[in-house]
């Protein structure tokens, strides 16, 4: 499988991947037409699937013309039926299908949105988490709880540690300023400082992270380390509770 990232809007990121054995075509969330049409027209000439994560329209904008153009296909999840532009294929939890012979699985994840999923491949070790899960960070909490975002941050989570975790934006930098402010004893996030310089330095995207990396350093998935607790003095309070903590800082942060 290759996967090709592509930078859209101010900061979005859409995939394209194809399927070596097929020469299957598909992207994901394709924020805008124009960047994504001219790196398909590059690489392909052609675009058989579009996957959707969630509603927004920094990811669902590119849809409705590149559907007119290359008479994809689109996937979404049920919830998102009547919100996802030109939706032809609804997708439930736990679903299994197939682009060419790339075995995906559908992971609703809540909480950003109602509707929201990710795109898992476990054979190829990759996840696509949208506005769920980001490299040091996590999406608002909009339509859902911070119950239901807890959930699926878990859900991601328990993936193998050596996923690959491609999400829609790059949010990265200011994301590891605040897991340091909260998280400031933590030697993983120092490295991961130092790493990202060098990606920036160099104009690359920080994406893709791990699974393992993101245990390590996202402050939104070490709620239950002591660190984070003494920062925010909140020895005694509940995983949950240091997570709707955390989330309610980051919004203002």
């Amino acid at each position: 499988m290759d996967i090709e990232i592509i930078p859209c809007l101010n900061d979005n990121y859409s995939y394209l991947l194809k399927d070596n054995q097929t020469d299957t075509v598909a992207i994901i969330d394709p924020s805008e037409f124009g960047p994504c049409d001219k790196k398909i027209n590059q690489k392909y000439k052609k675009l058989d699937f579009i996957l959707n994560t969630h509603h927004h329209f920094d990811h669902v904008g590119g849809n409705v013309e590149l559907k007119k153009k290359y008479g994809s296909k689109i996937l979404g999840f049920e919830k998102d039926k009547d919100r996802i532009p030109k939706i032809d294929i609804l997708l439930k939890d736990e679903q299994e299908f197939k682009i060419g012979n790339l075995n995906f699985r559908t992971l609703f994840i809540p909480g950003h949105t109602s509707g929201h999923i990710a795109f898992y491949l476990e054979k190829e070790k990759v996840v696509f988490t949208g506005d769920t899960l980001f490299s040091l960070g996590c999406g608002r909490v909009f339509e859902g709880t911070y119950q239901e975002m807890f959930n699926s941050l878990d859900r991601i989570k328990n993936l193998p540690g050596d996923t690959k975790v491609y999400c829609g934006h790059e949010y990265t930098k200011n994301n590891l300023g605040f897991c340091l402010k909260f998280n400031p004893n933590n030697n993983y996030l120092k490295d991961k400082e130092k790493a990202l310089e060098a990606k920036i330095k160099n104009g690359e995207p920080t994406i893709p992270s791990t699974v393992k990396d993101e245990i390590q350093t996202n402050i939104f998935l070490r709620y239950d380390d002591l660190d984070v607790k003494d920062t925010l003095n909140l020895k005694n309070a509940s995983d949950l509770e240091i997570f709707t903590k955390l989330r309610d800082l980051k919004d203002n942060f």
